[in-house]
């Protein structure tokens, strides 16, 4: 039985969905709780900044070699094992006794997040044909969207009705559970059903062989260094800002409870979810990725220039309206990786992938930190540290366009 042709590969997909889904719910939720953490702690926003910044360094600091070991040994078991340590880094953020365990449990959780998301496209890239990779990435955006919006409202909910430890403990069980789920799934029936050891052995003795050409090749081509730059514009810098300061402006700018707050960062990730399947669709009817792309990236600079324009304490309505373009055209960032499968061998796919995600999340450790600092500088006024802490990612934005811009994009 040939697997991009059996009714199997959608259980796969929806078990790699479900997966997905927990996993960027515990990245986002911890920006719920910055006020509450720095209570608790009795910690600086520069700390809480550091906090999230060390998540996403583990992160960005893995994806690159993180692509070449998938695209070596194959994604299945660092799908798996990264599920497991991500429960585990939940598990531990939520029992930290001090802010020494908190910061390397977020660490911890890095790590494991590092072997998702790389992993899972080279999952879908074998399980499905290539004319359903661009739609699948499409869906996969829109579950992680969703994953980010049931980490506003629904879950401060539960914050404020049990404290925070508990929402956390229990999701984090909820993802060791899931890495069985991936194992049984993904190595357990497969092996059963298909001849995936010798396919998987055979694609591994190729990638022994091209390993320091592949390294090469990834160091000194322009359109990896393109997708990084479009990476390092897009992603980090939204989730960078959702992640850790989204919910705190809100609080501080609008005087608004957590809850409250929580439902001004929905808005943004209504756009997202919005967004990921519209521009997969406009995409694949016109065929032009960097168009689409550059109008995407124009729209986000857009947006929080305005924001940044708009004073120190704008109208509620403008800000949502705001918060959903921005979303909007971050929904747009899975337009990366078609660009890397259109501009790539399929055997070098997860390496460039890792390489561009690097890019992703390197913007997203710099962002928190930066922006804590600037909000330090401005404790008399959190309003005027807000106003001045935009500026970081109209910059962030400015350089992924200068990325999109370098693309080759090769003619149908």
């Amino acid at each position: 039985m040939n697997k991009q042709e059996s009714k199997y590969r959608w259980i796969v997909f929806s078990t790699l969905l479900f997966a997905f889904f927990l996993i960027i719910n515990q990245r986002t939720a911890p920006g719920l709780i910055t006020s509450q953490l720095m209570n608790d702690f009795h910690v600086s926003a520069a700390t809480i900044g550091l906090m999230t910044s060390v998540q996403f360094f583990a992160y960005a600091g893995l994806q690159f070699p993180m692509g070449l070991l998938s695209d070596r040994y194959g994604p299945n078991r660092f799908l798996i094992i990264g599920t497991l340590i991500d429960g585990l880094g939940n598990i531990l953020f939520s029992l930290a006794p001090n802010e020494h365990v908190l910061i390397f449990s977020r660490f911890l959780v890095g790590i494991g997040d590092a072997m998702i998301w790389i992993n899972l496209v080279s999952i879908l890239s074998r399980w499905f044909k290539a004319n359903e990779f661009v739609k699948l990435l499409g869906i996969a955006g829109m579950v992680a969207s969703l994953g980010s919006l049931s980490a506003t409202v629904p879950l401060s909910l539960w914050i404020s009705f049990s404290g925070w430890k508990v929402p956390f403990f229990s999701i984090s069980i909820m993802l060791v559970a899931t890495s069985y789920l991936l194992y049984v799934v993904l190595v357990s029936k497969p092996k059963k059903l298909f001849k995936e050891n010798s396919v998987e052995n055979e694609h591994s003795s190729k990638e022994r062989k091209s390993f320091i050409a592949t390294l090469k090749e990834i160091i000194t081509t322009r359109q990896a260094w393109a997708t990084f730059l479009c990476h390092f514009g897009i992603v980090g810098t939204y989730v960078g800002f959702i992640g850790s300061w989204g919910v705190p402006y809100g609080m501080h700018v609008f005087e608004m409870t957590r809850s409250e707050a929580s439902s001004l960062i929905m808005y943004g990730l209504f756009g997202s979810m919005i967004g990921s399947p519209v521009v997969s669709w406009i995409t694949s009817k016109l065929g032009s990725i960097k168009k689409i792309y550059i109008s995407i990236y124009l729209l986000f600079i857009l947006g929080w220039i305005i924001l940044f324009l708009s004073g120190l304490k704008p109208s509620f309505t403008f800000v949502v309206i705001l918060f959903f373009m921005i979303g909007f055209a971050q929904g747009g960032s899975n337009l990366t990786f078609a660009i890397i499968r259109n501009s790539f061998p399929a055997e070098k796919v997860g390496s460039i992938s890792g390489f561009s995600n690097t890019g992703g999340f390197l913007s997203a450790v710099l962002l928190p930190i930066l922006f804590g600092n600037i909000l330090d500088l401005f404790q008399d006024s959190s309003n005027l540290g807000y106003h001045y802490g935009f500026m970081i990612p109209i910059l962030f934005s400015l350089i992924g366009l200068i990325g999109i811009t370098l693309v080759k994009e090769k003619k149908n």
